[in-house]
């Protein structure tokens, strides 16, 4: 059985830092593309960065300069970390591993983010 457990979440003040990790077991995922999303009460899912299987990353403009996605694949782990952080960061984080070929996709619970001003 698949499971992502994302940690690393909490309160911090505008400016903070929090360093995001998602472990996953059950299966073995250094060869699919794993990311990160966020969901804030209202609004959309939306991706905030992913990495591939050979460590190329993609970030959303609003947070570029700022977080920085990794992996470590022998401990099939991802990390997004996120340094100045704002007020609008505020969110329910969520690992994800992006489908591949016939292979679905996973989701994390998700971990909560809130940035006090």
């Amino acid at each position: 059985q698949v499971q992502l457990v994302e940690s690393g979440g909490g309160v911090v003040q505008a400016g903070g830092s929090l360093r995001l990790s998602c472990a996953a077991s059950g299966s073995i995922f250094s060869h699919r593309v794993m990311g990160w999303y966020r969901q804030a009460p209202g609004k959309q899912r939306e991706l905030v960065a992913f990495i591939t299987s050979g460590g190329s990353t993609n970030y959303v403009d609003s947070v570029k300069g700022r977080f920085t996605i990794s992996r470590d694949n022998a401990k099939n782990t991802v990390y997004l970390q996120m340094n100045s952080l704002k007020p609008e960061d505020t969110a329910v984080y969520l690992c994800h591993v992006d489908k591949l070929e016939t292979l679905r996709e996973y989701w994390g619970q998700g971990t909560q983010v809130t940035v006090s001003s």
